[in-house]
């Protein structure tokens, strides 16, 4: 089955229990048989043009959305300008604990750092590398918060649970790294420039920003040797 098939069974299939509705209901409306609905939603046959117009005004779609092209359901892009961004809001708050507003300041401010350092590398592929690295360990927290409440639809991700549990989003992580110490080596043969990085020069670029990316490193480092220093005493036994 190839991506566009797998995509669009899926979403055919999520926009369907999202409906609330049935599988034989959603047949019938769209004019199928329920086996045929049931080959079109785990992938085993392809549909025509004319189903696919059908499920697209059934569900309130478009073809992109439905076909997996696109994240939002009218079918429009959208552009880096056009992005929310949170930590732009005056007052910004979020709901939950004091820890989890830290948190989330502590990241947004170090992430927003980096990627700036990454921008004035003007290395697309090390971009491209960071955003996947750290975008498959935030996929990797929300899956795990969203399978923790057994309420939740399990078959909302695309990655099956037992691809998911074998370690299929470490494994794009640890290529991405890879990806990304190609790029940056890349980088540096071919332009031989990199951004400063030193102390004084990331106070004055980043006065706001540098001191949640100290704070990030300190405690990153903190636990990291904690946890290395407790496996040479388990060693030394």
């Amino acid at each position: 089955m190839n991506d566009l098939n797998a995509e669009f069974a899926r979403t055919l299939s999520l926009l369907r229990q999202e409906k609330g509705v049935s599988q034989r209901a959603a047949a019938a409306e769209l004019g199928i048989s329920q086996a045929l609905m049931s080959h079109y939603e785990n992938g085993i046959r392809e549909p025509g043009l004319s189903f696919v117009v059908k499920a697209c005004d059934y569900y309130g779609v478009s073809a992109d959305y439905l076909l997996g092209r696109t994240l939002t359901r009218d079918g429009t892009t959208i552009g880096a300008e056009e992005l929310y961004d949170v930590s732009e809001e005056k007052n910004n708050s979020m709901r939950g604990s004091v820890l989890a507003l830290l948190s989330k300041k502590l990241l947004v401010n170090s992430v927003g750092m980096l990627f700036d350092l990454l921008g004035k590398t003007g290395s697309r592929e090390a971009i491209r590398a960071a955003s996947n690295y750290l975008s498959s360990a935030v996929y990797s927290v929300y899956r795990q918060l969203y399978h923790a409440n057994p309420a939740n639809n399990p078959d909302f991700f695309s990655v099956s649970q037992r691809h998911a549990q074998a370690g299929l989003a470490q494994a794009d992580m640890d290529l991405s790294r890879v990806e990304l110490e190609d790029a940056l080596a890349q980088h540096v043969k071919d332009k031989g420039q990199m951004p400063e990085m030193d102390h004084a020069a990331l106070a004055r670029d980043y006065p706001v920003l540098y001191q949640s990316m100290l704070q990030l490193i300190h405690n990153s480092g903190e636990r990291m040797n904690k946890l290395f220093g407790g496996r040479d005493n388990k060693d030394s036994k």
